[in-house]
């Protein structure tokens, strides 16, 4: 099983800190550091310095590691008109050599956008569904062709369809928990299909279904990647445990039910039954981003059990 690690730096990071993350990302094993793409503080924290852009972030990431995989989970497709997604997430995947993935999905949250005064449109589905096929359209597109898209919120006319990225194909990410419409266009779109925050039982049951998707737009299921996003707290003990969970203002109790919480050997056990029901990668949501000894014990003791 992949372990990536996920920050939320809208809780309160600049781009020192999460550099310093994704270096040790990088130094100790781990196949990905990836992002949020959020403006403005959930809950509770106080959200200082202020918000760093999701792309600006890994385009400067991509310049200052050189082997990990650099993505979102997820960008919000409200923020971006999609040939200008395309645009950036191209030219940060030269900038990379090619180690770029792209989650997107339809935003959600309407505080950040009222905030920032961005558009907060009624129907968001049909917005993400008509740009997954813009960006992935004028990627796949020839050099020396054109690329026109006529759509309900979407026109593109004669365009170049250029940069394109380093890769062949930029592997594409949807997730959520919808049962119908999420799993369709996963089924049409994604290299990667991702449920976040997700007990094993739901976990289970929408990856079925985005396998039934799978099957019913002649593609075959195992062409996905199903991965998870959690939240972690490993320990040594049962005080350090309590201790970064009282960091994260999280109940140990709690974090055990609902994420990847307590000794190095609980957590893999853990990540054992996600495996067994077909995920294959899981996100480690980190959301005390100085505890750098966390990723240090993860790595070494658990990380270093799954093979």
């Amino acid at each position: 099983m992949d372990l990536r690690i996920f920050t939320e730096p809208q809780q309160g990071a600049d781009y020192d800190t999460l550099l310093t993350v994704a270096r040790a990302t990088e130094d100790l094993g781990f196949d990905a550091f990836f992002r949020s793409d959020h403006y403005l503080r959930m809950g509770a924290a106080d959200g200082l310095p202020g918000p760093t852009d999701a792309w600006i972030t890994l385009a400067g990431l991509a310049r200052e590691t050189k082997r990990i995989r650099l993505g979102t989970l997820m960008t919000a497709a409200t923020f971006r008109l999609p040939g200008v997604l395309a645009i950036q997430v191209a030219q940060v995947d030269r900038m990379s050599g090619g180690r770029i993935e792209l989650g997107l999905g339809a935003g959600w949250f309407e505080e950040e956008h009222q905030a920032y005064g961005i558009p907060f449109p009624k129907e968001k589905f049909g917005r993400l569904e008509e740009q997954l096929a813009i960006v992935t359209g004028l990627w796949r597109t020839e050099v020396g062709k054109t690329f026109d898209y006529d759509g309900e919120y979407y026109r593109l006319t004669e365009s170049p369809a250029l940069p394109k990225p380093a890769q062949d194909r930029i592997p594409v990410l949807v997730g959520g928990h919808g049962a119908k419409r999420t799993p369709r266009l996963a089924a049409r779109y994604a290299d990667e299909f991702n449920i976040p925050f997700a007990s094993l039982e739901d976990s289970e049951r929408q990856f079925g279904r985005v396998r039934a998707a799978a099957e019913a737009a002649g593609r075959a299921p195992d062409d996905l990647v199903y991965s998870n996003a959690l939240v972690v707290c490993v320990g040594k003990d049962d005080a350090e445990v309590a201790r970064r969970a009282e960091a994260i203002g999280r109940d140990v109790d709690e974090l055990k039910e609902n994420g990847l919480a307590g000794s190095p050997d609980e957590v893999v056990e853990k990540l054992g039954r996600y495996a067994a029901i077909g995920s294959s990668r899981v996100y480690l949501q980190v959301l005390d981003l100085d505890d750098l000894d966390h990723l240090e014990l993860i790595s070494a003791r658990v990380q270093s059990q799954l093979g």
